[in-house]
């Protein structure tokens, strides 16, 4: 008898397992798409180049400088290209400048703020402030810092300077404050190309036309900094009035037609991106 229930235990335990072992896994919950979030690029990730693209910087200086850096900031959202603005921090007075400036951090991969100095090289003395290093390294350090820059990319005020990596050239190549900021991990970034001011006037000195030629011939005869890569300067107040706002979108719309050309912010330039 005790063996009759012994293995009357058994065989309902082995029942009990086999059904368990073929019972079939709980279904996973259902992962709700709309609430995934997309990862928003940072800063300074690497791109790859394409050899048969030419890559266009749009590089506007001295922000903000209302209302030209909004026009500016509108033109190239509307057209749907990328830019970078090099900020100066003592043009950053009141909430709507400062509101202004915290728009251009906050709206990358589409713009990027990087650094101007924060007085401008001592509000445009710039032999004072190349020939007093340790003074012009705190001035771009202050301004990284109350503009809550997030680049370590440096245009220096008036001076056409490249550094990178120890390799430095330029206007400038052996003044000691370019050597510090490229030793401390600074990139520096010159131009290739500048849409001037007129004189005494807030309006761009080349017509839209003359603009489109330099850039072609630029490309053309290999005169660039980097090859297939060209460095456009110019600067928010030169796009204050209407007409003028109007040229730049022209000056972007041709551009645009051109297959080859793609726009990018200064943080893919190689010199920045190739560390």
């Amino acid at each position: 008898m005790n063996t009759f229930k012994t293995l009357a235990v058994c065989l309902v335990a082995t029942a009990s397992i086999t059904a368990c072992k073929n019972k079939p896994a709980a279904e996973k919950p259902a992962v709700d798409s709309s609430k995934i979030v997309a990862t928003k690029p940072v800063p300074g990730t690497p791109i790859k180049y394409d050899s048969s693209k030419r890559y266009i910087f749009l590089t506007w200086d001295d922000s903000p400088q209302p209302p030209g850096t909004t026009n500016c900031r509108n033109v190239f959202h509307q057209e749907g290209v990328k830019a970078t603005f090099f900020a100066v921090g003592f043009n950053q007075v009141g909430p709507f400048k400062k509101r202004l400036i915290d728009s251009i951090r906050a709206g990358y991969p589409e713009v990027l703020l990087a650094n101007h100095s924060y007085s401008h090289g001592f509000n445009d003395k710039y032999s004072k402030f190349y020939n007093t290093p340790d003074s012009a390294y705190n001035d771009f350090m202050r301004n990284e810092k109350e503009l809550n820059i997030g680049v370590k990319i440096i245009r220096l005020p008036g001076n056409n300077t490249w550094a990178s990596n120890g390799k430095i050239h330029g206007q400038k190549a052996d003044n000691p404050l370019i050597k510090r900021l490229d030793n401390t991990g600074y990139k520096i970034i010159g131009w290739d190309i500048e849409w001037g001011q007129q004189a005494k006037m807030k309006a761009p000195r080349e017509s839209v036309d003359e603009m489109i030629r330099n850039i072609g011939q630029k490309f053309d005869d290999g005169s660039t900094n980097e090859a297939n890569m060209i460095v456009i300067l110019s600067h928010d107040r030169l796009f204050e009035k209407t007409q003028y706002a109007d040229s730049l979108r022209k000056f972007i719309q041709v551009l645009k037609k051109d297959p080859r050309n793609v726009f990018e912010t200064i943080d893919h330039y190689p010199s920045v991106q190739n560390k």
